[in-house]
């Protein structure tokens, strides 16, 4: 005669188990709420402050915001937090198109025609080198490159192919897009990489 079998809760049901996944989550949230949700409610709430030259003025006022937008009535031209969102997100979508071609580009080269797991490691280093040095030197270092005077200017000058300096190779559209495209490649290399 066997004895009568009495059903198992699952184990998301069972007591105790739902208490202690809370418990496990504790940490993270108190770190989450302290570092992220109270300064973010802070900026919310100081935005909504009157200021002056010296202070800002504890209160409840729209003037803030409504200053954001002042200048945007003619419509013939873009006030300038229009032309900065534009041109943010003109820049972020340029940089992140690049970063995925050339990282994608880099990324299968390293895993599907690099046999040897040492040269793909001693390849993959040599793709973070220049993360070895500061973001300022790393920029600072595209000025002796592409300035007026720079490398590119004088090698094109000195082979005849232009007479006179490329004006637009440094502070331009085109050396933001660059100057990001050497910053965040690496990050778009190494998910890619690893997938």
């Amino acid at each position: 005669m066997s004895a009568p079998s009495t059903p198992s809760l699952p184990a998301a049901a069972a007591p105790g188990r739902t208490l202690a996944a809370w418990w496990q989550a504790l940490p993270l949230t108190t770190v989450f709420a302290l570092f992220f949700l109270v300064p973010l409610s802070l900026i919310v709430m100081v935005s909504f402050w009157d200021f002056n030259e010296y202070e800002l003025l504890p209160g409840f006022t729209f003037k803030n915001y409504i200053a954001i937008f002042e200048g945007c009535s003619n419509t013939s031209d873009w006030c300038v937090t229009f032309k900065t969102y534009f041109s943010t997100f003109k820049f972020s979508f340029l940089v992140w198109l690049i970063t995925l071609v050339v990282g994608f580009a880099v990324s299968y080269f390293l895993a599907f025609h690099v046999r040897s797991s040492s040269v793909q490691t001693l390849l993959f280093v040599l793709c973070t080198i220049p993360f070895w040095t500061s973001n300022v030197i790393r920029m600072i270092a595209w000025v002796p490159l592409l300035g007026r005077n720079g490398l590119v200017n004088q090698t094109l000058m000195g082979m005849g192919t232009i007479e006179a300096p490329i004006e637009w190779l440094l502070f331009s559209d085109f050396s933001v897009v660059l100057a990001f495209v050497h910053l965040y490649t690496m990050f778009m290399i190494v998910p890619i990489f690893n997938s």
